[in-house]
């Protein structure tokens, strides 16, 4: 399994390097990865569509952390992976004639293969920290294809949106992986579901489930979350079609539904989705109805479908858990046909605009037939998919054995009218722009080519075929994904008829009160601008407050904490330096001072000691660079004595070659420069000579201090024990700076290389005009 998950990297980055050098027919080759892919995952059905088996690839990565590129397929992986891959072959060959010369294709395949192969990463893994890594590889490639057309000032917006939100929900969810592995001890998800009872029953339960329930809803736009799907409609129609109805958005619907069986308590977390599930669900499918723009229309009904998922995975019941898996597929299907429906409309007509589009079965027949079959799944209509799923849905609600009877009510009437409002929604695109008078302006229009209305008339037939022979569906996908879910067998198979009974009347009074409601209620200018102005009190809005306002502060901050200033960072440094380390010195550590045991001051020490005062007092007062400079090396080679005076040849003669280097460097680098500035503030002296002062004594005392406590000489010891064995290395300083702590001096060169490639930019910037700047 890791072999086809790099193979489609490999692909993706080689499409990038070598795309533009190829014809526009070479993309059309590129869909057989995705169909590769899903003929491969196919031939797990046998094996899994049971439900009793699931296959494990096991991949050491880093073994001693417990992190491994463990792959698991079993049967909510392999729904999801195909779904993915079949969805995505199509809507590889649609977009292969839908962005025909386009300058960038390259580009585009190369972002959408990189994002099929994260998808497929995240569903498959079975190591936690895989999952995550795979996760922000989602947020990242679908960056680039939200943000595709990044000419335009909307789309650059609308992708840092969803990564701005999409990304904050990954830092949740790692933390809440970290905090399992912890509590659990292992990172591996199969594992996990042998330890249920220790992550439920620990005190950091409900941060776990918090984590992991910021990161997904803001990755399936849940309310109040929601709002970044809309405007991700910005991207190319077939990243709509990809990210929105199979992919990206069910990511988090994927996390819920793969933990449930681990982190469900069965009351917490179910009553925390259901009630955010059924707000999504509501508040998509009332907003989808006033929108007059077919892709918005679009992105509100799957902001609705994708709360109806988590309000079904809240209700945690063998039915309703069977009825999420179902709808998963149900979704995937009919709103897949429906963008690309949209973007054929748009390709041929330049608009998705409801109030003018009419008429378009006459000259795209067959486009219109998808659209009625793909709106019938979505509202419900027998003989369709969508049916079967409704009944599911409303037979979850209402089962008496888990709610009460004023549950009951209130339940099934919220997904009956959320059932009426998608039902006039998909009607809106489906529907509506193919029957009526053909406008004038769209006469010109004319039936796409082949490779761009074969892929939403298949989508449509298949949800046709499950919802005539939906024992297909079952057996081989649904079934075992909802035993995956849900932890245990469940025996029940979907049907087309199940007699006559409440919930059939439900779906029938769903069905009528949708057309109804599509019959009636037109959609208009007015309309969407009305419903616009409550955005005024939405979360985007409170979310805009809230980092503008953290803009500001981060501004002030900056202003106060990086105003340029060397003298000032120092300042900081050393006023926290001295807070944090005094306050643990006078607090927690007992002050013994031995003045007994230092040696009396010698004459020559006393010399170093004065000339050392005398330097700093020049640093301090002196208006010329160079003085200061000299003063500076004054003080190094001082310090050089120090070290001869007690025994240390080998840091004196290092001391001294760095201060040489040093002060020749600031000759060479600041003779030019003007003079110090003279100090006009008095109060600024005394405040740093305060500091100074304090900074002083704290010091001293902490070496005072030092010398009365017994020396623990273990790794001393060890370092002389081990330079020559081990490092082969006779001086212990050298051996420990290469060697033992290598990789701290290779990060101390680096960093020092960066410095120096920095200030070498800034010496040779040039102006616009050419002219050097000093």
């Amino acid at each position: 399994m890791l072999l086809p998950i790099i193979l489609i990297f490999v692909v993706a980055f080689g499409t990038l390097l070598l795309g533009r050098y190829t014809r526009s027919k070479f993309f059309k080759l590129i869909t057989f990865v995705p169909f590769l892919l899903f003929t491969y995952f196919l031939s797990f059905l046998i094996n899994v569509s049971d439900g009793t088996h699931s296959i494990l690839f096991s991949n050491e990565w880093i073994p001693s952390l417990g992190i491994s590129l463990d792959f698991k397929v079993d049967g909510l992986s392999l729904l999801f992976s195909l779904m993915i891959t079949g969805i995505g072959t199509l809507v590889y060959l649609y977009a292969s004639s839908y962005l025909r010369g386009h300058q960038y294709l390259h580009r585009f395949y190369c972002y959408l293969t990189l994002f099929m192969g994260a998808m497929l990463g995240l569903v498959l893994s079975d190591n936690l920290i895989t999952l995550f890594v795979f996760w922000e590889l989602t947020s990242i490639s679908s960056f680039f294809l939200i943000g595709f057309k990044n000419e335009d000032e909307a789309s650059r917006k609308s992708s840092l949106w969803a990564l701005s939100l999409t990304g904050l929900g990954g830092f949740f969810l790692l933390a809440s992986f970290v905090i399992i592995g912890s509590l659990s001890g292992t990172y591996s998800i199969h594992e996990l579901l042998t330890k249920s009872d220790v992550l439920v029953d620990s005190t950091f339960y409900y941060i776990i489930i918090f984590f992991m329930f910021a990161a997904a809803f803001t990755k399936s736009a849940q309310f109040p979350f929601h709002f970044w799907l809309p405007g991700a409609m910005k991207a190319p129609t077939p990243v709509s079609a990809y990210l929105h109805s199979a992919t990206m958005v069910k990511a988090g619907i994927y996390i819920i539904a793969r933990f449930t069986p681990i982190l469900s308590d069965g009351n917490v977390w179910n009553m925390t989705l259901m009630i955010v599930g059924g707000t999504t669900m509501f508040f998509g499918a009332f907003n989808s109805i006033f929108k007059t723009d077919m892709k918005s229309v679009l992105a509100y009904s799957t902001i609705s479908a994708l709360g109806v998922l988590v309000f079904l995975l809240g209700m945690g019941s063998d039915m309703a858990l069977y009825a999420a898996c179902t709808f998963m597929l149900v979704h995937a299907l009919y709103k897949a046909a429906l963008f690309l429906i949209t973007g054929i409309v748009d390709h041929e007509t330049h608009t998705r605009d409801l109030t003018v589009l009419s008429g378009l079965k006459k000259v795209m027949p067959i486009i219109a037939f998808a659209g009625i079959i793909a709106s019938f799944s979505s509202a419900g209509i027998p003989l369709t998919f969508g049916f079967i799923s409704k009944e599911l849905i409303y037979g979850a609600t209402m089962d008496d054995n888990i709610w009460t009877q004023g549950s009951v009510i209130f339940l099934t009437s919220l997904a009956v009218l959320t059932n009426i409002l998608l039902a006039a929604s998909g009607f809106l695109v489906g529907i509506k722009p193919f029957f009526g008078k053909l406008p004038a302006k769209l006469e010109k229009a004319h039936m796409p080519g082949f490779l761009l209305w074969l892929p939403p008339v298949l989508l449509s037939m298949a949800s046709l075929l499950f919802g005539l022979l939906p024992a297909i569906a079952d057996n081989t996908v649904i079934k075992s994904a909802s035993q995956a879910v849900r932890g245990t067998f469940i025996d029940m198979p979907l049907e087309v008829w199940h007699g006559f009974s409440i919930v059939l009347l439900l779906s029938m009074a769903t069905i009528v009160l949708g057309v109804l409601l599509y019959m009636v209620m037109k959609p208009t200018k007015g309309a969407e601008v009305f419903i616009e102005e409550f955005d005024k009190i939405s979360s985007k809005r409170l979310v805009i407050f809230v980092v503008q306002n953290i803009k500001t502060f981060a501004f002030k901050y900056t202003r106060i904490m990086h105003n340029g200033y060397l003298r000032i960072y120092l300042l900081f440094i050393i006023v926290f330096f001295i807070g944090i380390v005094g306050y643990k010195l006078f607090a927690d550590v007992p002050l013994r001072i031995n003045t007994e045991q230092l040696s009396p001051i010698r004459i020559y020490e006393l010399a170093v000691f004065i000339m050392i005062i005398v330097a700093i007092f020049f640093i301090t007062y002196t208006s010329s660079r160079l003085t200061a400079i000299a003063a500076l090396g004054v003080v190094g080679y001082s310090i050089c004595l120090i070290f001869v005076f007690y025994g240390a040849p080998d840091l004196a003669m290092t001391q001294f070659a760095i201060d040489t280097l040093t002060v020749v460097l600031f000759v060479l680098v600041l003779f030019r420069l003007p003079s110090f500035l003279k100090f006009s503030n008095r109060k600024i002296q005394i405040r740093d000579a305060i500091i100074a002062t304090i900074f002083g004594i704290l010091i001293s005392l902490i070496t005072l201090q030092a010398l009365v406590y017994p020396s623990d000489k273990e790794v001393s010891k060890f370092y002389a024990d081990s330079a020559y064995t081990l490092a082969k290395g006779k001086n212990v300083v050298n051996v420990i700076l290469v060697d033992f702590r290598g990789f701290d001096t290779l990060i101390e060169t680096i960093v020092l290389s960066i410095a120096a490639i920095g200030v070498y930019s800034i010496l040779k910037y040039k102006t616009k005009d050419g002219e050097k700047t000093e």
